[in-house]
């Protein structure tokens, strides 16, 4: 678990401390990207403490995410449309909710006690 961290921490700071100026007709594009791959880190985070993990699936997601969202900006920036601002939607949503559900991971196992069970996994059978 502790690659992720470490994976986004040494981008953060080679991104500081690298000249990359990346110009305004893609900063659009480089934001999408920037969530999509925070998107991800974080939903390998939350499968790796769920103890369902799985590379392939984190790598599939990781690319699938980055080019359709990539899409979804070319087409409205094609059309003039700000569809882009889905794809923030939907990335911001996941990413604050993954980063919800590893808190509450990370504050249960500080207190000792057990992990309550998930209330969505038991109303499903109703």
């Amino acid at each position: 678990m502790w690659l992720p961290v470490v994976g986004v921490f040494v981008g953060i700071v080679l991104g500081m401390l690298l000249p990359v100026q990346v110009p305004v007709a893609y900063s659009s594009y480089m934001s999408i990207a920037v969530l999509a791959a925070l998107d991800s880190v974080f939903g390998g985070i939350r499968a790796n403490l769920d103890k369902q993990f799985e590379a392939d699936v984190f790598i599939s997601g990781f690319f699938g995410n980055a080019i359709l969202a990539a899409g979804l900006t070319y087409i409205g920036n094609r059309l003039d449309v700000p569809i882009y601002l889905c794809a923030i939607f939907v990335f911001g949503y996941r990413m604050f909710n993954n980063f919800a559900l590893i808190r509450r991971h990370f504050l249960i196992s500080l207190r000792g006690k057990p992990e309550q069970p998930d209330l969505e996994e038991d109303s499903k059978g109703e």
